[in-house]
């Protein structure tokens, strides 16, 4: 199985470094050790993940971080309770020593152990190869060549009129995957994501304020042609564009009018929307959440398995998917971290909520014969958790409504663009959501910027007030590559697709009046 079509050889696409270590022999030490000890289901997991991160402030280089962490891990099944354990050197000994330990802590946990785990069913892979589609890998352009690009665009930025300071950043992370387990299965992956990001800042020395604004390209599963516009797959990022209009955008902001408080017609953004699904449905729907596991730390869901098939999460247009094979997306991948091949599945289906994101572990326990491949772990040192797919929503199928018409829908209201700040409950119920951006309609017509805005609501209100939804043409992937998660806490990185959408009477609320 292998992501991007122009690239003939997935294997010779891994990273060298991560090939050249001994995976099939790592796989038998662990894996035979584990079932000569009684382990009934073992797997194991060898991951090198390799990041760099390059800041600058006014042009200036602040700094340039690179980062490696290898390791193997072995999980094992023994009587229905888990243990796990994990080594940073790569030799048959120490997965052979890790099986070992693996065991004795499932046998230690055994007695206090509140069930047993039953896990899915999964067909067999018995030699898979995946790699994520990009055509320019950032570890290999040089640093040198990374900073004279972001050096260019912050002085382009620092050239104009009232931008007083630009702060710069990409960061680029390649990780690879080798997982084998007792039942056969046998997986090498290799993931690319990349995140660039600029923000100009404005100072008025006089009033003692200031006033940003940042670009609105998301993350993305994407090489270096992201920066570069050398895309030969999926939409590439105008980045020119971008940067010439972000200052007079920001110049507006700056004067505008700070919002009067009320209820009004949005049209929302994906480049904002994004955000909204991943907490008010991509958190809300993963099953360990839905049923407790995660209350101690992240929180509940309202949305709890009891209601599924009746909850009404939003209006009919609302069909959200979980999906781990969309190109480009940050939760984009062959296989889990339990060796299930990765799908797309609903989770809100005409308003209904029909679904949940889900591993091996969890499937069983809502009557399903198959997990959803929604395993992950943030490094072979941490234990695989349910984590969220790239949750979206999707586009109107009949017809290919643009942005503008939507907008021409609304006699008063907001245009919201770009992600900011927001909070939500434990439930995630609910929220309040900023933005970079926000424009007044009037008469279906745009009329300039507005100041202090968020909205608010409560998470089946909201999606309730959802009364048009753009087609194809509008549809984009958001996202983040820091999700959190978990005690110990773990991070993951994931995207949202969405359209421009049409929301009827939200509430907005003026923020420099709630501050003060």
């Amino acid at each position: 199985m292998f992501a991007d079509p122009y690239a003939p050889d997935p294997v010779e696409a891994v990273d060298p470094a991560f090939r050249a270590l001994p995976l099939a022999a790592l796989a038998g030490a662990a894996l035979s050790r584990a079932m000569l000890l009684g382990a009934q289901h073992a797997d194991l997991r060898v991951g090198r993940t390799v990041s760099q991160r390059i800041t600058l402030r006014d042009g200036a280089v602040t700094g340039v971080s690179d980062s490696a962490v290898t390791g193997l891990s072995v999980r094992v099944l023994v009587d229905g309770v888990w243990g796990f354990a994990s080594q940073v050197e790569m030799s048959v000994q120490a997965a052979s020593a890790a099986a070992e330990r693996a065991v004795e802590v499932a046998r230690t946990l055994a007695p206090v152990a509140r069930e047993r785990v039953e896990r899915a069913d999964e067909p067999v892979y018995p030699s898979e190869v995946w790699v994520s589609a990009f055509e320019i890998d950032p570890f290999t352009v040089p640093t040198r060549d990374k900073v004279e690009l972001l050096t260019d665009w912050s002085q382009r930025l620092l050239a104009a009129d009232g931008v007083d300071h630009v702060e710069a950043h990409v960061t680029q992370v390649r990780e690879c995957v080798f997982y084998s387990d007792l039942a056969g299965t046998t997986t090498m992956q290799q993931r690319i994501r990349i995140d660039p990001e600029l923000t100009a800042t404005t100072v008025d020395a006089a009033a003692g304020a200031f006033e940003s604004m940042r670009t609105l390209a998301p993350p993305a599963g994407r090489g270096w042609e992201y920066l570069t516009g050398q895309v030969r797959t999926g939409q590439a990022h105008d980045w020119d564009a971008e940067l010439a209009e972000l200052p007079k955008l920001l110049a507006e902001k700056t004067k505008a009018p700070s919002v009067e408080p009320g209820a009004y017609d949005l049209v929302i953004d994906p480049t904002n929307l994004w955000l909204t699904i991943h907490e008010s449905v991509g958190h809300a729907t993963e099953y360990d959440r839905a049923i407790g596991y995660e209350a101690a730390y992240a929180g509940g869901s309202f949305a709890t398995p009891d209601k599924l098939g009746t909850l009404r999460y939003g209006s009919e247009l609302m069909h959200v998917t979980g999906d781990r094979t969309v190109p480009h997306g940050l939760a984009t991948v062959g296989f889990d971290d339990d060796g299930v091949a990765t799908q797309e599945w609903d989770l809100v289906r005409a308003g209904t909520l029909v679904g949940y994101q889900l591993d091996r572990t969890f499937a069983p326990r809502l009557g399903l014969e198959r997990s959803n491949g929604c395993a992950y772990a943030d490094s072979p040192h941490s234990i695989p958790l349910q984590r969220m797919a790239n949750v979206s929503l999707q586009p109107d199928p009949v017809r290919d409504t643009s942005t503008e018409e939507l907008i021409g829908q609304v006699e008063r209201g907001i245009y919201v663009v770009g992600d900011r700040s927001w909070s939500i409950d434990m439930q995630r119920y609910n929220f309040q959501f900023t933005g970079q951006r926000f424009h007044r309609i009037e008469n279906g017509r745009l009329a300039g910027q507005l100041r202090d805005v968020a909205y608010q609501a409560t998470t089946t209100d909201f999606w309730g007030a959802l009364a048009g939804i753009g087609g194809p043409s509008t549809w984009r992937l958001g996202g983040a590559m820091n999700c959190g998660k978990a005690q110990p806490g773990q991070i993951a990185p994931v995207s949202h697709g969405c359209p421009s959408a049409l929301f009827r009477g939200i509430s907005v609320l003026n923020t420099a009046e709630e501050g003060a």
